[in-house]
């Protein structure tokens, strides 16, 4: 049945979406749920399809003004063997099986691993629980959640594209990135590097196969920016400087080296340290800094909802965070954090690395120093600390770039073009 010709109860313009994720809600990213919100609002009818249940204890307030119905896939095939068998039985009746198995077994022997076992498990599930009418499948993130859309469209004769963002494009082996984008419709991306890495990973008969797309930031989220008016410049030890920084603890938000530039601050220098996130190197960061002497300078706050951040921010005097290279190639996008700091006209020292220079340019709007310097970095932090009017400058030249260039409405009018000429223009193969 053509998707067009669904009755729908919420009125003439919703569009029926499904949205493919790897884990939903998670406290770190808050673009896709801005993202999901806004699509909800232009009047898409959204359903969520996620890898994996939520880890995080708490729920960002935008969360809970999604209304997308939400599923979950088995997140490891034993815990639902008769949804996977269900699966199995209900794939081999449709038009896509004969593609699907050639398309599998090709991958498997390339990648014979348990994750590659699992999407392909999380496939025959999602083929067979999702709709029949819905021909189009969105995805974030081009690694494992692609695998599982792409898996799923080829079941049912139907399309998807996506969202990629960082590690999934710096990470996913070249053959995967280049057949998956071959077999999409369209994709997006967020920074000018990724694009210009897919694009070289694209079809070369058609060019406009992937677009860039920034998530850019809804204003209409966070509170004015507000009066700074203390002027400390760390030379008060009852009033240290307020530094902030937020970001999952993970080789390439450069935590490590943050702690490095902070044990090399001048000693008449007084600072203090909030860090808002979690993750794997939690327990290896705090061991470091004990060892640098610094731990009692800092408060680990671990995850926090997005009023907690917003708090933060507003209440500290410079953002810093020291993107860098991780594990495997792994780095960032333009980590949003950049923005949500920039909306308090909170000045930012980061570092010229990835998706950074795209928002921050050094000595406008921001401060930037090599990735992986932390005596670069220290001399920064120095200098912004002893000058609350450079750091003004600063902020309020960070909050103009956002404003001007980074709004949400760009990056969404985009994606909103891309997705409705998708839902209209494809009806599943009987």
């Amino acid at each position: 049945m053509d998707i067009r010709t669904r009755p729908d109860t919420h009125g003439p313009a919703a569009r029926r979406l499904p949205i493919v994720v790897k884990g939903y809600p998670r406290l770190s990213e808050t673009f896709i749920a801005q993202e999901i919100l806004a699509l909800e609002e232009a009047g898409f009818l959204v359903e969520i399809w996620s890898l994996r249940r939520p880890t995080d204890s708490a729920r960002h307030e935008l969360h809970k003004r999604i209304r997308a119905r939400l599923h979950y896939l088995p997140e490891y095939l034993y815990q639902a063997p008769r949804r996977v068998l269900a699966g199995l039985l209900h794939a081999r009746q449709l038009p896509g099986w004969g593609a699907f198995l050639s398309t599998a077994l090709r991958d498997l022997r390339r990648d014979p691993t348990p994750n590659r076992m699992r999407r392909l498990g999380q496939a025959l599930v999602l083929a067979r629980e999702l709709d029949p009418e819905l021909a189009h499948l969105y995805v974030h993130f081009l690694h494992t959640p692609a695998s599982v859309a792409r898996y799923a469209a080829l079941l049912r004769n139907g399309t998807w594209s996506f969202s990629a963002h960082a590690k999934d494009i710096w990470t996913t082996p070249e053959w995967e990135r280049r057949e998956k984008i071959a077999a999409s419709r369209w994709g997006v991306t967020c920074t000018r590097q990724g694009y210009a890495e897919l694009m070289r990973l694209s079809p070369t008969d058609d060019p406009g196969r992937v677009r860039l797309a920034y998530h850019g930031l809804d204003l209409t989220r966070f509170p004015p920016p507000p009066q700074r008016t203390a002027r400390r410049d760390g030379h008060d030890p009852q009033d240290p400087i307020h530094l902030v920084s937020v970001g999952r603890m993970v080789a390439k938000k450069g935590f490590s080296d943050l702690l490095d530039a902070l044990a090399m601050l001048p000693a008449d220098r007084h600072w203090r340290l909030v860090h808002i996130g979690s993750g794997e190197l939690k327990d290896q960061l705090k061991a470091q800094a004990e060892r640098l002497g610094i731990a009692g300078r800092i408060e680990w706050k671990g995850s926090q909802p997005q009023d907690g951040v917003v708090k933060a921010l507003r209440e500290a005097d410079l953002f810093v965070l020291a993107c860098r290279e991780g594990d495997g190639g792994d780095r960032d996008g333009l980590p949003n954090v950049l923005m949500e700091a920039a909306s308090q006209k909170l000045a930012i020292a980061s570092t010229n690395y990835a998706g950074v220079p795209e928002f921050v340019t050094d000595g406008a709007n921001g401060r930037l120093v090599p990735p992986g310097d932390a005596a670069a970095l220290a001399a920064v932090l120095a200098e912004l600390i002893a000058d609350p009017d450079a750091r003004e400058r600063l902020g309020a030249a960070a909050f103009a770039t956002l404003v001007d260039q980074f709004s949400l409405d760009g990056g969404i009018t985009t994606l909103k073009r891309l997705l409705h000429d998708s839902l209209m223009d494809v009806e599943l193969t009987p």
